[in-house]
């Protein structure tokens, strides 16, 4: 088991590339917290209305894919990652993940880097993690900050697809394959129709002979069964 998230996103510095997936390595808050941090949603709204006003506040869908600690990947459409740098330089990456599928859901905090921002959470706790939200929606101190948000599918759930779609061809080719295949009865289905007593030759159907009833007959020596 790792502490580390992992998320991958198209590069947002480079507007953005589409062609290249960049990796960042994020701390599990359970390495610090016995729970992940819960967020307001008064904490974003105050981010979107930032986004409205201001130039250096910006929003984007570049994220393609989340690795958690157990390296199992996750359902990327509940998560938005928010990265800054204040007028200090110092960085700031924060992944977070929606409780809800509403709009005005909480969200909980659950990965971080750089390793600096670990030290200060591990000292000060919850302290220092709501003076560090509240430093991110005060755009005087802040050079930049984005919210990136997740582009369609994750490329895990496309790989799954892409796998469902070619074993879906495979075995539709095979079935074709078997249509042109004939058995030893001429049949690509094998025949269960039975067999007479006498000759065990296959029966025939005769039609017509009752609703709900069947009646055969030996198409060789005549044999009949009902």
């Amino acid at each position: 088991m790792s502490s580390f998230f992992t998320l991958y996103t198209f590069t947002p510095w480079d507007r953005p590339n589409s062609k290249k997936l960049t990796q960042i390595k994020l701390l599990s808050l359970k390495t610090i917290f016995k729970r992940f941090p819960v967020v307001e949603q008064a904490f974003f709204e105050d981010l979107i209305s930032n986004i409205y006003k201001k130039t250096h506040y910006t929003w984007m869908r570049v994220i393609k894919r989340i690795v958690g600690t157990d390296d199992e990947d996750y359902n990327i459409s509940s998560f938005i990652f928010i990265w800054a740098i204040d007028d200090q330089n110092r960085m700031y990456q924060f992944l977070f993940q929606k409780l809800e599928e509403k709009e005005n859901s909480q969200a909980v905090l659950v990965a971080l880097a750089p390793p600096e921002l670990s030290t200060l959470l591990s000292e000060f706790k919850r302290e220092a993690l709501h003076r560090i939200l509240s430093l991110l929606n005060k755009p005087s101190t802040i050079k930049f900050l984005m919210i990136l948000a997740p582009k369609g599918k994750s490329t895990a759930e496309e790989i799954k697809l892409l796998k469902v779609n070619k074993n879906y061809q495979e075995k539709f080719d095979y079935v074709n394959q078997l249509k042109n295949m004939p058995n030893i009865q001429g049949q690509w289905f094998p025949e269960y129709s039975p067999r007479c007593p006498n000759c065990n030759k296959l029966f025939i159907e005769i039609k017509g002979f009752n609703v709900g009833l069947l009646k055969f007959k030996c198409p060789n020596c005549g044999y009949q069964k009902s």
